[in-house]
């Protein structure tokens, strides 16, 4: 039996991720394919648009047959932290062949080779790295450019989103010597592009949702989840900018040893955040002055979101310990019941220990979005005929 495991946000699903699931059930030939997918915040540190049942169930409409919840102590992550904790539980299922994932390039070779260099650096390149870093770059960009030397391709061409967590994956499954085959799909988009194309990036159609453009909406999401994001949207969508008045409180509240607490931050991180808090009205404001080539949008969003929830560096856990049991199709049933016979599966949040963190975060992203907490722990798992 061929099992095909996907990791994703789907915030929302879109024609690109109905594309992205067919190529995938086609390359590998899977009987099953089974989607772990980002909670109610995602990897940008910010609350999704869509809860994650909704979500799911669009997926769950559109070619998945089991969708797990990544917690949000992988969800909320850099690349690395993101792709452990997908890749851990689709490796701990025991029944996944398969991992496809969406790339800027399909060259696998070539993702591999960059993928072994990280895992296993010569000397040579650390200090290729680490020059870089005293020029200034972020980690990411240092380690980027250094690879891109070293394999001799372009400058920016691991660097993108999605290659950049497509390396992450490899590199995750070569620590847990995981039998599981990775097979890249080429995507037609670009990640961040605010372009409603025939594949619109999952940026373009937030954008048109947070418009109120429906037409577009409608042009870009296939017409089974269409009626789900409908229904979602009526009970409320989280809008970004419901983190701002929380965001702005937190931070006139907090202390310097409280925010170097927060993963992602210290280095004196912290002193610039309280400098720019009292002056910046809105996140974005906020994030915009606090950034520079070393400070990331990306650390400083999930830095901020990680502090919004108190968590601090011993809350973010190692390995995934349990999943939470989103939706399924009932065709997936007998292959549900031999998951949880190899690694913990759960759907009662308010019972599971492991849940902890995640309900904090589905109770803040209930607060965001205007609705009661208690919406949260009433959810249960989506069943598909």
């Amino acid at each position: 039996m061929a099992v095909c495991g996907v990791i994703a946000e789907y915030d929302p699903f879109h024609r690109g991720h109905e594309r992205h699931l067919t190529l995938a059930r086609e390359k590998t030939g899977a009987d099953f394919v089974i989607v772990v997918m980002s909670g109610s915040f995602t990897q940008r540190g910010m609350p999704a648009l869509l809860p994650p049942h909704a979500r799911a169930e669009m997926a769950l409409r559109c070619g998945a047959d089991v969708v797990l919840e990544l917690p949000y102590g992988f969800s909320v992550r850099e690349a690395d932290g993101f792709a452990r904790g997908g890749v851990g539980i689709l490796h701990a299922l025991e029944c996944v062949t398969h991992l496809s994932f969406g790339c800027e390039t399909d060259d696998l070779p070539l993702l591999q080779a960059a993928a072994a260099l990280l895992e296993e650096p010569d000397e040579a390149f650390l200090s290729d790295v680490q020059r870089r870093l005293d020029g200034g770059l972020s980690f990411a960009a240092a380690q980027g450019q250094a690879v891109a030397k070293r394999l001799k391709i372009p400058a920016d061409m691991l660097n993108a989103p999605n290659a950049a967590l497509a390396v992450a994956y490899l590199r995750a499954l070569r620590r847990l010597n995981s039998p599981i085959i990775a097979v890249p799909v080429l995507r037609t988009a670009s990640y961040h592009s605010a372009e409603m194309e025939a594949y619109p990036s999952a940026a373009a159609v937030r954008g048109a949702l947070l418009r109120g453009d429906w037409e577009s909406v409608t042009a870009a999401i296939p017409s089974p989840a269409l009626p789900v994001l409908r229904q979602a949207a009526l009970n409320g969508l989280c809008r970004p900018e419901r983190m701002d008045a929380p965001l702005r409180c937190l931070l006139l509240q907090s202390t310097p040893e409280q925010i170097a607490a927060w993963p992602g931050a210290g280095e004196g991180l912290e002193m610039r955040f309280l400098r720019t808090a009292r002056s910046a009205v809105t996140r974005d404001d906020l994030l915009q002055s606090v950034k520079t080539r070393r400070y990331t949008l990306g650390r400083l969003s999930r830095c901020l979101c990680h502090g919004l929830l108190g968590v601090t560096a011993s809350d973010l856990p190692a390995e995934p310990a349990a999943a939470r049991i989103l939706g399924f199709r009932e065709s997936a049933r007998p292959l549900l019941k031999a998951m949880k016979s190899r690694f913990p599966l759960y759907d009662r949040p308010a019972r599971e220990p492991a849940a902890a963190l995640d309900n904090r975060a589905d109770e803040l992203w209930c607060a965001l979005a205007g609705i009661p907490t208690e919406t949260a722990y009433r959810s249960k798992p989506v069943i598909v005929e």
